[in-house]
């Protein structure tokens, strides 16, 4: 194949995602500004920004600032790219949800303020996102659907509402959305907190998650009915997990490398319920506590699940160091939330070309870069290269250091 069908493929990509969602609110003109913003995530070679926008692109720096603060269906697009993506999955699909910070300086910025770095491990100032993505365990992959930015104000606001409270509620906002894809969501231990866990069950989720190496659990009562007044009695003795009862265990089959697991139902007394428990004791003796809500939900399901969750940092990654997910230096909310979302559309239209491809998004980004330099000097000097003949020395020319050193 010809590198320069590159550019062709992902245009067509991101035409048809758009397609995809209702347009009705948009004119032509702002649509092929989106479409065209999309691609310039992936032919910019530094910082994504609106001024290289504007250097790169078709158009004036305030074309593109004016197009970002209108809104688009993100949510609706990127569910399109990831059915296209998960096609060849068996639809063991769940939702994804992980905050992620980026860097902003300045006192200005709407919601800007001092959040956990999971990165520098410390807390930085800066804005949050919270990433909101769907996985397909068989083919051990994630495609992010939507961020939001954290609009949680010091002050009044704060006592009133926790974060994790916040984060609720934006899953709650998008509930009917995103339960058309599945009713599983995942998220990591930070998460596995009663009332969080309580509000999401009440939208009709079933929550993935791990919990503390101290939680205190207890084996599922699975005795007969004592005849005393009261409540049935729910939980048996306490768990040490150093020390297993193996009669009430089911031993999970993994590979060496991987350790031993062990699943069974279990009562966790700090969510005050019957959860599906999995004990994974690694090869260097630590032991983790993966548990869902489902109590149905097999033990190979809820590790499956957790440990596929980790494919949403790669997604935070890749769109921070190749597609401008905190190079944005707007002060409007609506820019931001429109460049946070822009880069992860950008970043599932590259990871659907790169899986068909066979190489990764570095390799691609740095074909593109080059294909877009060559084409701009043949548009400007008005001359078209004999494709058939100089195909050997064109794909050179576009492969120039797209290999990493």
């Amino acid at each position: 194949m010809l590198i320069t069908n590159l550019i062709s493929r992902y245009m067509k990509l991101c035409k048809a995602a758009f397609s995809a969602v209702d347009r009705a609110k948009l004119n032509k003109s702002i649509q092929t500004n989106v479409i065209e913003m999309l691609f310039l995530l992936m032919v910019i070679p530094r910082k994504c920004n609106f001024t290289q926008m504007g250097r790169y692109g078709q158009r004036g720096e305030q074309s593109y600032r004016q197009t970002a603060e209108r809104s688009v269906n993100w949510l609706e697009m990127n569910m399109w790219l990831s059915a296209f993506a998960f096609k060849e999955g068996k639809c063991r699909n769940a939702i994804v949800i992980d905050p992620s910070f980026i860097k902003k300086s300045g006192k200005h910025t709407p919601y800007v303020g001092t959040f956990w770095s999971g990165c520098a491990d410390a807390v930085k100032h800066g804005l949050e996102i919270l990433g909101i993505g769907v996985i397909d365990v068989d083919l051990h992959e994630c495609m992010m659907l939507k961020a939001v930015q954290t609009t949680l104000e010091k002050g009044e606001q704060k006592d009133q509402m926790s974060l994790y409270d916040w984060y609720a509620k934006v899953l709650e906002d998008n509930k009917n959305t995103l339960q058309r894809i599945c009713k599983v969501l995942v998220a990591d231990s930070a998460f596995s907190k009663k009332p969080f866990i309580d509000k999401v069950l009440n939208m009709g989720f079933h929550i993935v998650s791990r919990l503390r190496h101290d939680a205190a659990l207890f084996y599922a009562w699975d005795g007969e009915p004592m005849g005393k007044r009261g409540r049935p009695r729910v939980k048996g003795d306490k768990i040490d997990v150093r020390n297993i009862d193996m009669s009430k265990v089911e031993t999970l089959e993994l590979d060496d490398a991987s350790g031993k697991a062990y699943a069974l139902k279990a009562w966790c007394k700090s969510l005050h319920r019957v959860v599906s428990l999995v004990i994974h004791e690694l090869p260097n003796g630590v032991r983790r506590l993966y548990f869902s809500t489902d109590e149905n939900m097999s033990g190979r399901d809820v590790m499956e699940y957790y440990t596929t969750r980790f494919q949403e940092e790669f997604c935070f990654r890749d769109a921070k160091q190749f597609l401008g997910l905190s190079d944005c230096q707007a002060r409007d909310k609506r820019k931001l939330d429109f460049a946070f979302n822009t880069s992860f559309t950008a970043l599932n239209v590259a990871k659907i070309m790169c899986k068909q491809l066979g190489m990764s998004i570095g390799r691609l980004k740095a074909q593109m870069v080059n294909a877009y330099y060559a084409q701009r000097i043949i548009d400007v000097f008005e001359r078209n290269p004999n494709m058939p003949l100089n195909k050997e020395s064109v794909n050179e020319i576009f492969s120039f250091a797209a290999d990493a050193a």
